[in-house]
């Protein structure tokens, strides 16, 4: 039996978070060709988003208790392939309902990994003894850039979308079967359940981390249709966008621990949800492509170590168990990255995609406005 504490099962947690992300951004360039072939307007769209949504936070419910009865390793091997399998589904169903049940099973799909995965990786963290869960989420943005990057790729040689989907999902095989001998056979976060709803300061905690995660998720789904609309880019090129976003992720999340290190949570959290702030401003109101791109930098560079710092809080805190809260949080944090988006879809068809957009840039400044509340509690 492997011990928590050894490279290969730091190995396998960051093969998990990599696929994770990976799976769930190789979705973002397809949703252009996806409304397109239905004939679908922003709202119904947004309908269909939704059940990406709902598959997820069904699947987080039950993958606590389960994690907790039979061990985080038969969940993230079941849902990793299941990430995998319904993939190639997404470009070749033809009507909403079909898709719908496809996002259906995705995002449960989704949803039960990022949950099992997170369980896993702090009882890998706690045996380190040193923070890892930056370098974790990283290896998910890792992921998400390199999913949509050769998603993006793939579409604009005009590789069939199909068999692009295929391609992406032989190397999440690969990912998974380098993963599966590695993963520990027994993780628990906790005796009792992994689920109770936040209370007290952890509620706090987990809604910054849900508006956070919320802003992520909404670029991924809407991010480019946003550029392309403004007609900054083409429909081919829509996933830039996201790309770059995952890049200042990447950088920011790599970097995060020394540079918490020399700031301290409190400044990370200020002066992050000023940068991503900034960075709306720069997308939504940039003259050009240039300006606009660098709107997406700005948010992934600010937003990428927000949510860290709200873990490593809740971590800390003593309003409830540090295991009931990281996990509260986790299903908390991630319903916002995937529900969220279906509730943009719903406003962008009552008020426009760009005034969608001003409201989460709003939500974005609840960071630096509780910054001082959070980092004293």
């Amino acid at each position: 039996m492997l011990s928590p504490d050894q490279p290969a099962t730091r190995l396998a947690t960051r093969l998990a978070f990599l696929v994770a992300g990976f799976g769930y951004a190789c979705w973002a360039p397809l949703v252009p060709f996806a409304q397109k072939r239905l004939g679908v307007d922003d709202g119904i769209l947004g309908l269909l988003l939704l059940c990406i949504g709902a598959g997820s936070i069904a699947a987080m419910l039950v993958t606590g208790p389960l994690s907790s009865r039979y061990g985080s390793k038969p969940i993230i091997v079941v849902s990793g392939f299941g990430l995998l399998a319904i993939l190639p589904f997404l470009p070749i169903v033809d009507t909403p309902i079909m898709l719908g049940l496809s996002l259906l099973v995705f995002g449960a799909s989704l949803g039960s990994l990022d949950v099992a995965m997170n369980v896993h990786a702090v009882e890998v963290e706690r045996a380190s003894g040193k923070p890892l869960m930056s370098g974790f989420h990283g290896l998910f943005s890792v992921g998400a850039f390199a999913g949509a990057g050769l998603m993006t790729f793939l579409l604009s040689i005009n590789v069939n979308a199909f068999l692009s989907t295929l391609l992406c999902s032989a190397l999440m095989v690969i990912a998974m079967l380098l993963a599966w001998p590695r993963l520990l056979t027994a993780v628990k976060a906790s005796d009792g359940p992994l689920f109770v709803l936040p209370k007290g300061f952890v509620l706090v905690l987990a809604g910054l981390a849900a508006a956070t995660f919320l802003v992520e998720g909404a670029l991924l789904d809407w991010g480019a249709l946003l550029i392309i609309g403004k007609g900054q880019v083409s429909e081919a090129q829509g996933g830039l966008g996201y790309m770059i976003f995952s890049i200042a992720m990447i950088i920011g999340r790599f970097s995060g621990d020394a540079i918490t290190a020399r700031l301290g949570d409190k400044r990370i959290l200020f002066w992050g949800g000023i940068i991503a702030v900034t960075g709306f401003v720069f997308l939504l109101m940039g003259p050009n492509t240039l300006i606009a791109m660098s709107g997406f930098l700005l948010i992934g560079l600010g937003a990428s170590n927000i949510v860290p710092v709200l873990f490593r809080r809740a971590g800390n805190q003593n309003a409830m168990p540090a295991a009931l809260a990281v996990g509260a949080m986790t299903t908390m944090g991630y319903a916002g990255i995937l529900a969220g988006p279906a509730c943009v879809g719903f406003v962008a068809q009552a008020i426009g995609l760009a005034s969608a957009f001003w409201i989460l840039a709003g939500l974005m400044t609840l960071v630096p406005l509780c910054a001082r509340m959070v980092t004293r509690a």
